[in-house]
């Protein structure tokens, strides 16, 4: 016998929060739990069904330049104060 708080056929559908295209936002945000690789896999199930992959490989050009930037900045400013 199911109890009426975990019967699924009662319980109201989730509303998505992003409904449409995903933004390179989300895409950088996806591609951010990819670089640390922790993530759920419901939400990576729900990330593959939505997301082009033309954005992912947009999003992760992004990180990979702020990445190498940030690199150049630390060694700039390392070799400044030697």
């Amino acid at each position: 016998m199911n109890r009426p708080d975990t019967d699924p056929s009662r319980q109201a559908p989730k509303p998505e929060a992003d409904v449409g295209a995903p933004s390179l936002g989300h895409s950088l945000k996806i591609v951010a739990w990819g670089l640390l690789g922790v993530r759920k896999s419901s939400a990576h199930r729900a990330d593959v069904a939505r997301v082009s992959p033309t954005t992912i490989v947009v999003a992760a050009l992004v990180a990979l330049l702020v990445f190498v930037g940030l690199l150049i900045a630390v060694v700039r400013w390392v070799a400044a104060g030697a």
